[in-house]
């Protein structure tokens, strides 16, 4: 008999940081107020599509928030919006005209005009 039937194997992250990504939680940490523990993304209702990205500060961790430990600090994901972000990749983008976050998400069927927000 093996012992593969009670070995368990790590479960991915909801959510693939890129290494710009995770250089701008660091950067967001070095900057954060006191009594930050770390970054969260949410999903909250907002917009014409019905789901935005948001990215805040976060002094305290909920029960079923997703944690990432990345080299800059920790990064939380609103346990409620789990479901929507599964298989995501989030980057930080820079150009002469604008800076942000950036989703890649297999999840959003669709967007509204401005960018702003998205559908499942």
């Amino acid at each position: 008999m093996t012992d593969t039937a009670t070995k368990t194997r790590a479960r991915p992250a909801a959510v693939l940081l890129t290494p710009a990504s995770e250089a701008r939680i660091a950067h967001l940490m070095s900057e954060a107020p006191k009594d930050a523990i770390g970054v969260k993304l949410s999903t909250p209702r907002r917009g014409c599509s019905g789901l935005a990205y948001s990215v805040d500060y976060v002094t305290e961790a909920a029960p079923f928030d997703e944690k990432i430990e990345t080299p800059g600090g920790l990064f939380f994901i609103d346990g409620a919006s789990v479901l929507y972000l599964v298989g995501s990749t989030m980057d930080w983008v820079e150009d002469d005209f604008q800076a942000g976050f950036v989703f890649n998400n297999p999840n959003a069927k669709g967007s509204c005009g401005c960018g702003e927000s998205f559908t499942v």
